[in-house]
């Protein structure tokens, strides 16, 4: 009897999160982070901050071309490890973090907000 009740509260609080579910995945909005490149591949992109030492993995969808220099666009072979780039991003599909656009920067200083105006 105890073994049903529990079983069926776990259900029921299963249903419930997971109907809240789609709410917080909407809530999400797109992020941007500036570093240089320390790991490129076909799949996958890993980003520092150099000044907070934050590293920043990005999932590189198949077909992805919003590769962009001085308003251009690039072949994802333009980026290479080393090189200045601000990432815009976002969590929404199954919560993994996957790269929207790819900005190549010229210093560390330099922000999109410039290239894009």
């Amino acid at each position: 009897m105890q073994l049903s009740f529990i079983r069926g509260a776990a259900c029921a609080l299963t249903l419930a999160m997971a109907a809240t579910l789609p709410q917080t995945v909407q809530a999400m909005t797109n992020s941007t982070f500036y570093g240089i490149v320390v790991h490129v591949s076909a799949n996958n992109l890993k980003v520092q901050n150099p000044k907070t030492k934050e590293t920043l993995s990005f999932l590189i969808l198949p077909k992805f071309n919003a590769v962009y220099r001085e308003g251009k666009t690039m072949q994802m072979s333009a980026i290479h490890s080393g090189q200045y780039v601000g990432v815009i991003y976002d969590q929404k599909a199954l919560g993994a973090r996957h790269a929207d656009q790819i900005y190549l920067l010229t210093n560390a200083n330099e922000k999109i907000s410039a290239i894009k105006n």
